[in-house]
């Protein structure tokens, strides 16, 4: 029996200092919007217009060749009563070529925005990242989520870690 009680004993100590060690270390969530904080971030203008530049080189390029099809389709038409068989097809698959070519420069280019839009990105991110998770560790947040529109449902503003991290950053 003694032991029964002393088994016991110790039972309800090992809850008590569980429940006792869960209560030192509350959970602390913090929000923050990133996409906010990317915005305010030195430096980040460079890099729109960086984008804007390399958007304009591959539009004109697609522009270019658009004009070129439009020629060619235009002078195709104006001729095609004339024209014998054979030359018809050729011009019809010359048009058919282009044509393909303007399609997979499309892709192309809209494949190469997005990568040259993360190349220039990615460094700012790592800096903004990293500024949270000092941030979060600094005050104690157990987590730090990103208060996009509709994924946090609510949100107290006493825990929105902006103004900590854009201090951490040095913004204004």
């Amino acid at each position: 029996m003694k032991k029964l009680a002393k088994l016991f004993a110790i039972v309800v100590l090992i809850i008590g200092c569980s429940f006792a060690s869960h209560a030192q270390n509350p959970i602390k969530i913090g929000h923050i919007d990133f996409n906010t904080l990317l915005a305010a971030m030195p430096g980040i203008d460079s890099v729109k217009i960086k984008l804007q530049s390399y958007q304009k080189t591959l539009t004109d390029q697609m522009d270019a060749m658009k004009a070129e099809f439009e020629s060619k389709y235009l002078d195709y038409q104006s001729q095609a009563s004339s024209m014998s068989d054979l030359i018809k097809q050729t011009k019809e698959k010359e048009l058919s070529d282009l044509q393909g070519r303007i399609d997979a420069f499309q892709q192309k280019a809209s494949t190469d925005l997005q990568a040259k839009q993360q190349e220039l990105v990615a460094p700012f991110i790592e800096k903004a990242k990293a500024a949270i998770k000092e941030v979060a560790k600094e005050n104690k947040y157990t987590y730090v989520l990103n208060a996009i529109e509709d994924v946090v449902i609510y949100k107290d503003e006493a825990d929105n870690v902006m103004p900590l991290v854009k201090k951490k950053l040095g913004i204004q």
